[in-house]
């Protein structure tokens, strides 16, 4: 099997020598000629069950579109997943996830906190229909119940870098399945199907387009869950658009010369944050790894980190408003460093008993020299 770094240049692409292009081709039609009538019911009946083209009418782009299918196919192969379902954005691949437990008659969650800010809302409001019991990752066995049909964990989580051991929860879930969301680490650090993970979702917004000008959300997973989230995307219409489908595809080209050289920052940084007085803590796997997950479960800590200050809100929001070449956004895995303040952005509606300290920013390395970061930084602290 060849490297990860030859798959990521390659995978989707295979077929290109060919049809005689070096690129992929962008097909934007939103409808498809038929060739008969009985021909366009049976390819609408193959497509709006889930079930791929084999061979009839495409019939038009909310059931299938031949550039989106390419981007999921290359990062189901680096998932090392049967396939993939892309979405138009994180959010509402994972809507399309809850939605499959609800049809299938066990709306109830388990899910292992911290979570991406988003998606600890949506469970806890229950929009969907869902239930979900808020569980350590020793409690997950006993959390389960006869309708629960789904875990859900984030690892590393979102804000504070918390890692869980995957096949332990996937042990412990049982017959559930586990759903990993692997946004922070992607599939150059960590593949979730590979330790038990039955889905493994990407806001691929973030590292997989990786120059913060495209959106999209994506699921990899075996057969039978594919197959299920076609058929919530074909009739819900939560499709990725096909000039999105292209940039995440060619997104994944460089996906692990900028992880790899935006992970060497980030240890840089986060050892210059942990020497400096008024920082309390910084929350990096780098830095601190109890469990021993990183190299067994994740092949490096990964680019994103989080500290704290010790002056608390008031100076964390004087860090975040004084930097001056680090941006300050919500969003991550960019070419460029972002900042941002999550109990009062991303986290802003979690519950107060699982909400970040409002004393925490989080920070996303990008390609800058780490020299001009951490003066950024020293700056910005001075100010604190």
């Amino acid at each position: 099997m060849t490297q990860l770094d030859t798959r990521s240049v390659h995978a989707g692409r295979d077929d290109l020598a060919a049809l005689g292009v070096h690129v992929p081709p962008i097909d934007l039609s939103t409808t498809y000629p038929l060739p008969d009538v009985h021909t366009g019911g049976a390819s609408y009946d193959a497509l709006a069950q889930g079930r791929g083209p084999d061979g009839g009418s495409l019939v038009y782009q909310r059931l299938w579109n031949p550039t989106v299918a390419r981007f999921e196919d290359a990062l189901a192969e680096l998932e090392h997943t049967d396939g993939a379902v892309a979405f138009g954005s994180g959010m509402a691949a994972l809507t399309a996830c809850l939605l499959a437990t609800v049809a299938a008659g066990r709306p109830h969650v388990v899910a292992v906190r911290p979570l991406y800010g988003g998606t600890d809302h949506l469970l806890s409001t229950g929009l969907l229909g869902t239930t979900v019991t808020y569980a350590e990752p020793s409690e997950v066995a006993g959390a389960i119940r006869p309708d629960t049909g789904l875990v859900i964990v984030e690892t590393p989580a979102n804000p504070t870098l918390d890692l869980v051991d995957i096949a332990y929860v996937a042990t412990a879930a049982g017959d559930v399945p586990v759903l990993v969301d692997n946004t922070f680490a992607t599939p150059v650090l960590q593949q979730p199907a590979r330790h038990g993970a039955s889905l493994v979702l990407h806001s691929a917004t973030k590292y997989l387009g990786g120059h913060g000008d495209v959106m999209g959300g994506v699921v990899a997973a075996g057969v039978e869950w594919v197959g299920r989230l076609r058929q919530i995307r074909a009739v819900t219409g939560g499709l990725l658009h096909p000039l999105a489908a292209y940039e995440l595809h060619r997104g994944l080209q460089t996906l692990p010369v900028r992880v790899r050289a935006q992970q060497a920052t980030a240890i840089k940084v986060a050892d210059w944050l942990s020497a400096q007085p008024n920082v309390e803590r910084v929350h990096y796997p780098g830095l601190t790894d109890p469990a021993g997950l990183i190299g067994r479960q994740q092949a490096g800590p990964g680019a994103v980190l989080a500290f704290t200050l010790s002056g608390g809100y008031e100076a964390a929001s004087r860090v975040a408003s004084g930097l001056k070449l680090i941006t300050h956004a919500v969003s991550l895995g960019g070419v460029d460093t972002l900042i941002q303040h999550p109990a009062a952005l991303t986290h802003r509606l979690v519950a107060s008993e699982a909400k970040p300290t409002d004393a925490l920013l989080r920070l996303s390395l990008g390609l800058e020299d780490p020299e001009d970061l951490t003066a950024d930084l020293a700056q910005a602290l001075a100010l604190a």
